[in-house]
């Protein structure tokens, strides 16, 4: 069971803005009804400026948190876009893997960049949910389908299986205290699409935002980005992806069909796709372009017998799972659920 729970800001200060302070205030009162103990790291609220500016505190703040031995679970505050900067200040010396322990990871969007790092030095995270996206969120409380999920990792340190959501919800346009205590209207949800290959497939899941991996291949957003996550070997070779199922899932920029198809055809150039054992997609946010990416993943894959699964609930659309990455899973298209072993912490050593 989860007690301690360290809030990092490794993309976006905007925790910190005094702007955004009722929705924190929000959230605390939310963790601390679940007996939760939280603990901002030192640099976490210092604001959109000072995090921008300092990478080497975001790293110090996510080192800090896995050395301290109080801290069952380090819980990202959102996302962001630049996260990236920090590899210089957490692998130059080794000093993500000699700090690494045994401690649940979640976070989503840009984080997928730290989930990747974190799989580089063997520990097992969790995708999906970050604080200020879902525990803070301005309805009277947590959308019942992400709570499910939060609550058990909470509870038990694990996901053990993950079925569909009953529903789905727009995206909120304001953010302000007017809006504390209002609803989101629900709109039905029709549950794991297969696109293609067999119903049935498993494997460990690995992967996150394609706008973040796009940015791995491209220059459109930092011109130093591609080269830092080649210089530290951050997306796997394609031989290590063996025994994966890569999941994708796509940002609130909605990217077009354009960019989407870029983004795949740039994984594709890794050989990826030639050889995990199937791909998940998590649903797009307002369903944008959500009939385009499904034509576009079996164009640009072009490998028919890969099993493809559209419209899971994971990654920006409201509501969301949490996905264990590193874990054996079994996907059942047909049944209609994602079933998880036991989650070991360590995947294995720094050599991946």
């Amino acid at each position: 069971m989860i007690k301690n729970v360290a809030i990092v800001s490794l993309s976006s200060g905007i925790a910190g803005e005094s702007y955004i302070q009722f929705e924190v205030d929000i959230g605390l009162r939310r963790l601390k009804e679940y007996g939760l103990n939280v603990k901002f790291m030192p640099h976490a609220l210092k604001g959109l400026e000072y995090i921008k500016a300092h990478p080497e505190k975001r790293a110090e703040d996510l080192l800090l948190a896995f050395g301290d031995p109080e801290i069952d679970m380090i819980l990202c505050a959102i996302g962001g876009d630049d996260t990236y900067r920090l590899l210089p200040y957490l692998f130059d010396h080794n000093e993500l893997a000699n700090a690494v322990s045994r401690k649940v990871f979640l976070g989503f969007s840009d984080t997928t960049v730290n989930h990747l790092m974190l799989h580089k030095v063997g520990l097992n995270t969790f995708y999906g949910q970050a604080f200020l996206s879902d525990i803070c969120v301005l309805g009277p409380e947590m959308h019942p389908y992400t709570r499910k999920f939060f609550e058990e990792l909470v509870r038990t340190g694990h996901i053990r299986e993950i079925t569909p959501s009953d529903v789905w919800y727009g995206e909120r346009k304001e953010f302000t205290p007017e809006q504390v205590g209002t609803r989101l209207p629900a709109r039905p949800n029709h549950g794991f699409e297969l696109l293609q290959g067999s119903p049935v497939f498993s494997g460990k899941i690995l992967g996150g935002c394609i706008d973040s991996m796009y940015d791995f291949f491209h220059e459109d957003r930092y011109a130093d980005m591609p080269a830092l996550c080649r210089k530290y070997h951050l997306f796997p070779d394609s031989k290590e992806w063996e025994g994966y199922i890569l999941l994708l899932e796509s940002s609130e920029e909605k990217p077009t069909p354009e960019k989407y198809q870029r983004a795949l055809e740039s994984l594709k150039k890794t050989g990826v796709f030639n050889t995990v054992s199937g791909v998940l997609v998590g649903k797009p946010m307002d369903e944008t372009y959500a009939e385009e990416y499904k034509q576009l993943l079996v164009k640009v894959i072009d490998r028919p017998e890969l099993s493809i699964v559209f419209n899971v609930n994971i990654g920006h659309a409201m509501p969301r799972c949490i996905i264990p990455f590193g874990v054996e899973a079994v996907v059942d298209a047909k049944r209609q659920i994602i079933r998880f072993a036991d989650w070991h912490t360590k995947s294995g050593s720094s050599s991946h």
